[in-house]
């Protein structure tokens, strides 16, 4: 069986970070260097696409395509040679702060008015006045 290889695209439009697609994605994740290809882009338009097709939320979404890029940062190694150095595990530790900023603000539950209108509030106003008297 032979297989069988897609083209990768790197596309950004500036004009598109708007309207929930691939362009907002790399916006909103700073990977808008597409010029360069799979040399300066965290993930191809295909991935990106992939993940925003199988999740049910924005959030999600955002979440799942910094779960992959942080897999794949993760290989990168920090080189010096004399005075010259290059410091790849930056942009890991920047977005993996990232990530983990994202997971903590969607795992805060949602209070609505609903919810709590379902059940009386355990404190309340005078509960602590003395109602036989003195």
């Amino acid at each position: 069986m032979e297989k069988t290889y897609t083209t990768k695209t790197y596309t950004y439009d500036a004009e598109n970070i708007t309207k929930g697609g691939v362009d907002q994605m790399r916006f909103e994740l700073g990977d808008t260097m597409v010029e360069g290809g799979s040399e300066t882009c965290l993930l191809c338009d295909e991935e990106y696409r992939a993940i925003l097709e199988n999740s049910k939320t924005w959030t999600n979404a955002k979440i799942s395509c910094l779960k992959a890029i942080v897999m794949k940062l993760s290989y990168e190694v920090d080189y010096k040679v004399d005075k010259m150095s290059l410091t790849f595990s930056k942009r890991y530790e920047n977005l993996k702060a990232m990530l983990s900023e994202l997971e903590k603000k969607s795992q805060v539950p949602n209070f609505s008015k609903t919810a709590t209108a379902q059940k009386p509030p355990y404190f309340y106003l005078g509960m602590q006045e003395n109602k036989r008297g003195r």
